[in-house]
This record gives structure tokens, sequence and C-alpha cells, in this order.
């Protein structure tokens, strides 16, 4: 019987025993506006009881290797917080994208 590749299965999120060359950047860096913005809708939606700390994981964890790996951290929290928050019908899809719209039109100016 042929044995199963458990790296195979394991979702992007799942990093541990991944063989890589790559080094790991532990650097700091300076946080964005947009990234502190992020960290407090998060803790925003866990204090008004619309989401708990670990639910947000969830989205992320179902998200593809490629999408993954293309984010940075915030970027795939605030993602799966807008993904969680339209499958919680707190937003919907239209709501979202009205929003985006509205905010690169103010960037233009």
């Amino acid at each position: 019987m042929k044995k199963k590749n458990p790296m195979a299965q394991s979702r992007a999120h799942d990093r541990g025993g991944w063989k890589t060359d790559e080094p790991i950047d532990i650097g700091e860096h300076a946080t964005m506006d947009w990234e502190w913005e992020t960290y407090g809708l998060a803790i925003s939606l866990v204090k008004k009881g619309i989401t708990n700390s670990g639910e947000s994981r969830i989205p992320m964890e179902r998200m593809s290797r490629a999408e993954y790996e293309s984010l940075g951290y915030f970027e795939r929290t605030v993602t799966s917080l807008e993904t969680l928050l339209i499958e919680k019908k707190v937003l919907t899809k239209k709501d979202v994208d009205k929003k985006l719209a509205k905010m690169k039109r103010q960037q233009k100016r």
C-alpha cells in the first residue's frame, strides 16, 4: 500500500515541518495605519459579540495556497474578516465592493 504524503493534505496556513531554503524574516517593520485599523476592527468585532477570537482564522484556513502565500499577515486577516462578516450576513459582497470603489475614488483625488 502506498503511503500518503502528509504535506499533500496540509492547508496553506499549516507551516509546521515544511522544508525550505528560504530564510524566515523575523525583522521588525513599521506598522501601517490600515494594519492598526485591521487589528482594531478584529478586537471590536469580538467585543461586540459578532465574532470570537478563533472564528476569524477559519476563513484564513480555507484560503488556497496561492492566495495565502500572496497575502501578508494583515492582508490575510482583513480578507478573513471580510469573508466571515459576509458569511454571517453582517455585510454583503455588494456592500464591500461599493465601499472599496468609494475608497479607490477618494485615493485618486
